[in-house]
């Protein structure tokens, strides 16, 4: 558990430099390729949204091949966080002015999903995982942490 715990931190961390990076090689891409530039009061406002969703999906491609993939329950269980965070981080920012009702679907996200994995008789370490982002998640929004 702690193992999970330790490692999930390192890929939480790579998870989001790369999304980061992702970000600003797309924003360098469409503002110097295909806008010409980008004036601070453009009303491009949906380009964020785009790269963000992109990004998404590319971690969502990374998953699906990961959990597909042969690689140990154990390895599979670190990387479950890296989706996991993914998708709460991504709902807290869609669901900014409305935080109770970010933190229900959160909730009923998680849970939905730890029932999901126990019906399935998946093993215990993913639902340790989605649980110990969920909770780590909850705790830095509620003391005011901002993404």
């Amino acid at each position: 558990m702690i193992a999970i715990a330790i490692f999930s931190f390192v890929l939480l961390n790579l998870t989001f430099v790369f999304d980061a990076v992702y970000q600003t090689l797309l924003r360098t891409i469409f503002i110097r390729f295909i806008f010409g530039s980008l004036e601070p009061d453009s009303h491009v406002y949906w380009l964020p949204l785009m790269f963000h969703l992109s990004s998404v999906v590319v971690i969502s491609l990374i998953s699906w091949l990961i959990f597909k993939s042969k690689l140990k329950t154990f390895y599979k269980a670190v990387y479950t966080t890296a989706p996991t965070a993914v998708i709460l981080v991504t709902l807290g920012m869609f669901l900014s002015n409305r935080p109770i009702l970010s933190y229900a679907l959160g909730g009923l996200l998680t849970a939905g999903i730890v029932y999901y994995l126990y019906r399935t008789k998946q093993s215990w370490l993913y639902s340790y995982s989605i649980i110990l982002v969920a909770i780590i998640l909850l705790i830095y929004a509620l003391m005011g942490g901002d993404i």
